[in-house]
């Protein structure tokens, strides 16, 4: 079982929630944190410590684009497609990563640095077309600011580019 490695972070999960059935997003972050996806045994576990039924955690794990049903790439490029996105060009970014990267959404590049996906809004409407890789955005972007983040990316896995999340209101002290 896999919470059973981590008895104590799942114990200290739990004592937060009055109701243990609210801690599924928690478990599942801690699932997809240790394996790098939800895997069914993993869900089976969370199914069984918050007396659920393993349907009820999978219909969780598939509403939520955060979490992934199969191993990804080193790099998560997922792709805004809601309607402010799509108005500025998100389609076109999806059309330069799958071209550049030979992948399409829902692959993963065969050396496993790049998996391609497009999600519904990331709430950065006003600075869109964007996507959101790992847990850094790049906003406005055009194809030669996408290659840049792709290149940057493979070569030493970081990129000046990135420019938030940001979370307001910002802690003290920040501007």
């Amino acid at each position: 079982m896999l919470l059973a490695k981590f008895r104590d972070e799942v114990e200290d999960i739990l004592s937060r929630y009055p109701v243990k059935r609210s801690a599924l997003l928690p478990l599942l972050n801690l699932a997809q944190r240790e394996e790098g996806f939800v895997s069914e045994p993993a869900m089976r576990d969370i199914a069984k410590v918050l007396d659920l039924t393993p349907p009820q955690v999978f219909e969780t794990v598939t509403f939520y684009t955060m979490f992934n049903l199969k191993p990804i790439g080193r790099f998560h490029l997922q792709v805004c497609k809601s309607l402010m996105c799509a108005l500025v060009g998100s389609d076109d970014v999806v059309t330069w990563i799958s071209k550049k990267l030979n992948i399409t959404p829902g692959q993963t590049t065969s050396d496993k640095t790049f998996t391609l996906s497009v999600v519904e809004c990331l709430g950065s409407c006003g600075t869109g077309p964007m996507m959101q890789v790992n847990d850094d955005y790049y906003e406005q972007l055009t194809e030669e600011k996408v290659g840049r983040v792709l290149d940057d990316l493979a070569r030493d896995g970081t990129c000046p580019l990135k420019s938030g999340p940001y979370m307001y209101p910002l802690p003290l002290g920040k501007s």
